[in-house]
């Protein structure tokens, strides 16, 4: 069985070129990125091409029996400007499953892929734990300081390797097409929990400061965000919906165990924070 991987070096797609190579070590796994150099795991084959380019993706596409889709091209999050070429590719390649990376509204490629032969198995994470790294680490190993708005939200934030093992097993077993898959971890967490467990982690205390969203605008602004990402989280984080707030039982279901912690992921990732 050969799977090709989209967003292949992001922080899900690599976890489900590992996911697959631990389930099924005789797996054949093909990343698609734009980076002929891509430092991957050893034995994946890689296919340079872009999702904003179709016409870079027939080779890619070639001998391919399920494909692990993201439905945004580029580092800023856009849209794929023609994902029914992309879906029309992929079928007459001969691609008979997938899944995709998607947030909570079907965009043009789950649509695309709906009206498809293939099929297909959508999957939503909330939060990432790992998104604590980009927006965190710089100011905690600064200041010992988080500044965010919106201190009273929850969240039942997802471990990325949790992503990577669902999409891997629904890749590899099938059986989910046309299902939506909510991925959660294990607890609902508040703003004070997090901060908690990244303080036990790296060893001392962490203050957090709450923003309003007139200075959380500012603030992402000059960090170099752009207006349609700054109005994403502002929606994301001040109006989560009950799907991002709410434990769902893919992981456990799909796994067989339970999903993995925030106080493991700070374990895991303490150096970071130092």
């Amino acid at each position: 069985m050969r799977i090709l991987i989209t967003g292949a070096t992001g922080t899900v797609g690599r976890n489900v070129v590992e996911q697959l190579i631990a389930f099924d070590p005789t797996v054949q796994v093909r990343a698609l990125t734009r980076n002929p150099d891509a430092d991957l795991p050893a034995g994946v084959e890689i296919a340079v091409g872009d999702l904003a380019a179709p016409e870079t993706l027939a080779d890619a596409f070639k001998d391919v029996d399920a494909v692990h889709f993201i439905n945004f091209a580029g580092e800023q999050y856009g849209a794929i400007p023609d994902p029914a070429a992309i879906v029309a590719l992929a079928e007459q390649a001969g691609v008979r499953r997938s899944t995709v990376l998607g947030g909570i509204a079907a965009g043009p490629l789950e649509q695309a892929l709906a009206a498809s032969a293939i099929e297909a198995t959508f999957l939503q994470p909330v939060e990432f734990m790992s998104n604590a790294l980009m927006w965190w680490a710089a100011p905690i190993k600064a200041e010992s300081r988080i500044r965010e708005p919106f201190g009273d939200r929850l969240s039942a934030m997802v471990h990325p390797v949790d992503i990577g093992a669902v999409a891997a097993r629904v890749l590899l077993d099938g059986g989910q097409d046309g299902q939506t898959l909510v991925i959660t971890g294990p607890e609902v967490l508040t703003m004070q929990d997090k901060v908690r467990h990244i303080g036990e982690a790296v060893g001392r205390e962490v203050e957090y400061v709450e923003l309003t969203v007139d200075e959380a605008r500012e603030k992402w602004r000059g960090e170099g965000m752009h207006e349609g990402l700054i109005a994403f989280l502002i929606e994301a984080l001040g109006n989560t919906p009950v799907e991002g707030r709410t434990v769902a039982d893919t992981v456990e279901r799909l796994l067989g165990r339970a999903p993995l912690s925030f106080a493991q992921w700070t374990r895991e990732h303490a150096d970071a924070f130092k």
